[in-house]
C-alpha cells in the first residue's frame, strides 16, 4: 500500500505561480488582439484582401482558443487552491486529537515520577530566563535534553546548561555572560548525547570575558560540547 504525502504550503505556492503565469499570458494575448484580429489588406487587389482575411481568421481563432484556455487555467488554479486549503484543514483536524492523545499518554507516564521525585521520566529541562543567569533544568530521568542557561545581567555570569538525562539526552547550552562576566558552562550529556556548548563571555576587561566550558559528551556515545567564545573588546 502506498501513502501520499502532501505539503499544503507547496501546493499553495504552485497555485500562486500558475496564477501569475496565467496573468502574463492573458496580458500578452490582450496586447496582440488588435493587430491580429483587425488586419488590413496591404493593397486593394483580391490576393492582398484574401491574405489579410486569412491572417485575420488565424488571429480570431487564436483569441478564441486563448479565451478557452484562460477559463480552463482559472478553473485549474481554483481547484488547486481549494485542495491546498482542504489538505491544511484536514491536517489541522487530525493533528489536534493526536496531540491530545500523545500528551495524555506522556502525562500518565510522567505524573507519578514528577510527584515522587520532582522530575518527569521523559521531557526536556526548563530554559533559564534571559538576564537572570538562571541555570537550565535537567532533562527527564530517562530521556530528555537539558534546558539552556539564561543569559546573565551586568556583572552576572551566564547560567549553566542543564544536564541530559540517564539514557538519552543532550546537555543544554550555557547562557551568555553579562558585561564583565563569563559565559555559563554547557550541560553534560547522558549516556548517549552531545554535551552543551558553553556560553559566550560578556564584554568588558582587556580582551573580554572568557566563554563557558563545553559540556561532556555521552559516556557511551557522543561528542563533548564546544567551549564558549570570548567576546573581544577593544584594548
Amino acid at each position: 500500500m502506498e501513502f501520499v504525502f502532501t505539503t499544503p504550503d507547496l501546493v499553495t505556492a504552485a497555485a500562486t505561480a500558475l496564477a501569475n503565469i496565467g496573468s502574463t499570458i492573458s496580458a500578452a494575448s490582450a496586447e496582440v488582439a488588435a493587430p491580429t484580429t483587425g488586419m488590413l489588406a496591404p493593397a486593394a487587389d483580391d490576393v492582398s484582401a484574401a491574405v489579410g482575411a486569412l491572417f485575420e481568421a488565424h488571429g480570431d481563432a487564436y483569441q478564441a482558443f486563448s479565451s478557452q484556455l484562460a477559463g480552463f487555467h482559472n478553473e485549474f488554479v481554483q481547484a488547486l487552491s481549494g485542495n491546498a486549503s482542504a489538505y491544511a484543514s484536514a491536517e489541522a483536524a487530525n493533528a489536534s486529537p493526536l496531540q491530545a492523545v500523545e500528551q495524555a499518554a506522556l502525562n500518565a507516564v510522567n505524573a507519578p515520577a514528577a510527584a515522587l521525585l520532582g522530575r518527569p521520566i521523559i521531557g526536556n529541562g526548563t530554559t533559564g530566563l534571559p538576564g537572570t543567569g538562571e541555570s537550565g533544568g535537567p532533562g527527564g530521568l530517562l530521556w530528555g535534553n537539558g534546558g539552556n542557561g539564561g543569559s546573565g545581567g551586568t556583572g552576572q555570569p551566564g547560567g549553566n546548561g542543564g544536564a541530559g538525562r540517564i539514557l538519552f539526552g543532550n546537555g543544554g547550552m550555557g547562557g551568555d555572560g553579562g558585561t564583565g562576566a563569563p559565559g555559563g558552562s554547557g550541560g553534560n550529556a547522558g549516556l548517549i548525547g552531545t554535551g552543551g556548548t558553553g556560553g559566550t563571555g560578556g564584554p568588558g576587561g582587556f580582551f573580554g570575558q572568557p566563554g563557558g566550558n563545553g559540556g561532556a559528551g555521552g559516556k557511551l556515545w557522543g561528542k563533548g560540547g564546544m567551549a564558549g567564545l570570548v567576546r573581544l573588546t577593544a584594548p
